[in-house]
């Protein structure tokens, strides 16, 4: 297990990727500034032709502490997020939360995830433990996230409920820490992997329970891509994974043998 200094947290930066949330939006980052009011906001506009840049550049004027990257296009959570967490680690800030625009994620529990901060090295705002809750949601769609959750502790060997999450907060030297060099992954495969490379370097990660309400308004981003991509990535890690374990048993074995004949 590797063991790292935990630094008191005081500079915290709020990451929010949107594309077509201009309705949403500014609820959501006045809800953040007002249960964390020392955090800065970063939005994360991948070109929406909505508008929702400009939404966001015009509560960037009244507020200084709100911040707007512009992107080129759609490119996905994943890269939104990783220019999110360049931008983290250029600038000296403590920890990086990543949260929806769509408001599932209750900003009025960041407080919660950053206070188990104290004791982690990656915090995730998780559904699937004990306290936790959903609201809004189609049977077929809490069947899909607890099966996906399910089948990626059994292939990766991890105890974390609930890898799939979005609501997280990560320390910065965690981000160091994990070797983001390299990361493709997106949407729900793209937290799987961040969860599993925070694990394979030997970080501490604690589940907060939430409670996860679906949006009320605009479209759900989630689609069978996504779904597909998470599926045969996590299938392809828990080969190899179990490959692994093969090889390191097998070592073992032979060492055993060999300082055997030796005796």
């Amino acid at each position: 297990m590797t063991t790292m200094q935990r630094e008191p947290v005081t500079r915290v930066a709020v990451l929010i990727p949107t594309y077509n949330e201009r309705d949403n939006l500014p609820g959501i980052v006045a809800r953040v500034r007002a249960s964390v009011p020392t955090a800065d906001v970063f939005v994360l506009d991948d070109g929406s032709p909505d508008g929702t840049g400009q939404i966001a550049d015009e509560i960037a004027a009244a507020d200084p502490q709100v911040n707007v990257v512009h992107r080129a296009g759609k490119e996905g959570l994943g890269k939104a997020y990783l220019a999110g967490f360049a931008i983290v680690l250029e600038r000296g800030y403590d920890a990086a939360v990543e949260m929806d625009a769509d408001g599932s994620h209750l900003p009025e529990q960041l407080p919660s995830l950053l206070a188990a901060l104290g004791e982690a090295d990656l915090v995730i705002g998780a559904r699937w433990v004990k306290g936790g809750e959903v609201r809004n949601w189609p049977a077929h769609r809490k069947v899909l996230s607890i099966g996906a959750n399910i089948y990626t502790k059994m292939m990766l060997g991890m105890s974390v409920n609930d890898a799939t999450a979005g609501y997280r907060v990560y320390r910065s030297g965690a981000l160091r820490t994990m070797g983001l060099e390299g990361v493709e992954s997106q949407g729900y495969c793209f937290q799987i992997d961040l969860t599993l490379r925070a694990v394979r370097a030997g970080l501490t990660v604690v589940e907060v329970p939430i409670t996860f309400v679906e949006r009320e308004v605009g479209v759900s981003k989630m689609g069978h891509d996504i779904v597909r991509e998470a599926l045969t990535s996590v299938t392809r890690w828990g080969v190899e994974h179990r490959v692994d374990q093969l090889r390191s048993v097998s070592g073992r074995v032979r060492g055993r043998e060999a300082a055997r004949d030796r005796a």
